[in-house]
């Protein structure tokens, strides 16, 4: 299965929605937030195509007063995991954001994500409590960009 990595647009919002359902059916952004994350300046977006489907999707919010770049979601559709398609989104977010921290949050359950996260370089900082839909803990998670230090 071959994929390619290009930048999402407005034009990919069904099938934004699709996939924020297939993904995060408790949490599925609701229209307005698919509408911001494909539209609003200082945001990265990147879609993961094959066979002209959407299979996977990053966004990432710039954040320069902090320094920090925060990964707002990552999802790939489930039939098409296990194939590095979340790792390859992942990697050309960091260097989108182009930030020295990146940070993101990932519910307490979902050890898939974590797993990839903590091989790419993330180690958890903080838990925010009662945060997901039906109470569910964020796990926050870091990591240090050494190449976009000043």
């Amino acid at each position: 299965m071959t994929y390619e990595l290009l930048p999402a647009t407005l034009a990919d919002l069904s099938q934004l929605g699709a996939m924020e359902k297939a993904c995060f059916p408790l949490d599925a952004w609701p229209l307005i937030e698919q509408i911001a994350a494909l539209t609003f300046p200082a945001t990265v977006r990147i879609k993961a195509v094959s066979a002209g489907r959407m299979v996977g999707f990053i966004g990432g919010d710039i954040r320069r007063s902090r320094r920090t770049g925060w990964i707002t979601t990552l999802a790939v559709l489930p039939e098409y995991r296990r194939r590095g398609i979340g790792e390859a989104l992942l990697t050309a977010c960091e260097q989108s954001l182009k930030m020295p921290l990146v940070r993101l949050s990932v519910r307490r359950t979902n050890l898939e994500a974590q797993l990839l996260y903590l091989k790419n370089g993330y180690h958890k900082v903080e838990t925010w409590r009662r945060y997901y839909e039906g109470g569910e803990d964020a796990i926050v998670m870091e990591k240090e960009m050494p190449e976009f230090k000043p």
